[in-house]
């Protein structure tokens, strides 16, 4: 059983490496040329920015005329429950004369490209950070230089699956904030500064993400190059350690 377990894993390992050396020596190359086609392209170019922003579904209320005997003062109307909305659970939902407050389309169309890539960077620095991590050999005393180079490469790689990690906590960070800006744009649609405010993040967003992309590409190229130029200390920690890392 003991030696049947042994050979799986010994087949297994095997596999895993190659795939892992395909992965970064012919999918590595091609995502960069295409993370770097999708960069040159329209939906990604500056030149976008300034239309980037839409106008919100939300319209501004009419001034309130009063009646000049009484005094100019704001006050609260009671609305029935089938005016503008339901309750639920004891409290009222309010409903926009409009309609929905949809998201910026152009943001959208562009998240949606980006998230499969950076989903795709994850899973490969995931594969190669487990490629490196079984090449490194057992604990001994001296020789240690080419394992201090598996270490390196490791730390470069889980520090780029971290960075794309991040991106989709952005992406989300942006959404829950335009949520709550608009929210107040609703409650408060005579602001003007809320309204800006929409605007102004709608163009952070998309300046954010074609970083992010740049950033996508520049994590495919910096991973090709450090393993390119260290295969043989990667692969065969244990040799001579004469070879410095960069």
């Amino acid at each position: 059983m003991a030696e049947n377990g042994s050979t799986q894993m010994a087949d297994f390992k095997d596999q895993f490496s190659s795939q892992a050396e395909k992965e970064v020596f012919e999918c590595f190359p091609k995502k960069v040329v295409e993370l770097d086609e999708m960069l040159r392209g329209d939906m990604f170019s500056m030149s976008r920015m300034s239309s980037i922003s839409v106008i919100l579904n939300i319209p501004v209320p009419e001034p309130t005329i009063t009646n000049s005997h009484e005094p100019n003062l704001t006050k609260k109307r009671k609305v029935e429950e089938n005016d503008i909305g339901d309750f639920v659970q004891g409290s009222r939902v309010l409903a926009l004369p409009t309609g929905s407050v949809p998201c910026n389309a152009q943001i959208q169309e562009m998240v949606d490209q980006l998230k499969p890539s950076i989903c795709t960077l994850i899973d490969k620095c995931n594969l190669i950070k487990m490629w490196v991590q079984l090449m490194i050999p057992k604990i001994e005393d001296g020789n240690n230089f080419g394992v201090s180079v598996q270490e390196d490469a490791l730390s470069e790689i889980r520090q780029v699956e971290g960075e794309a990690a991040s991106y989709l906590d952005q992406i989300s960070r942006y959404y829950l904030t335009r949520g709550k800006i608009i929210s107040k744009v609703a409650k408060y649609p005579h602001v003007q500064d809320y309204r800006q405010s929409v605007m102004e993040l709608d163009e952070k967003e998309f300046i954010s993400l074609r970083l992010v992309l740049l950033e996508l590409r520049n994590h495919y190229t910096s991973l090709y190059d450090l393993i390119s130029k260290n295969l043989d200390k990667i692969k065969k920690p244990r040799g001579t350690n004469t070879d410095s890392m960069y």
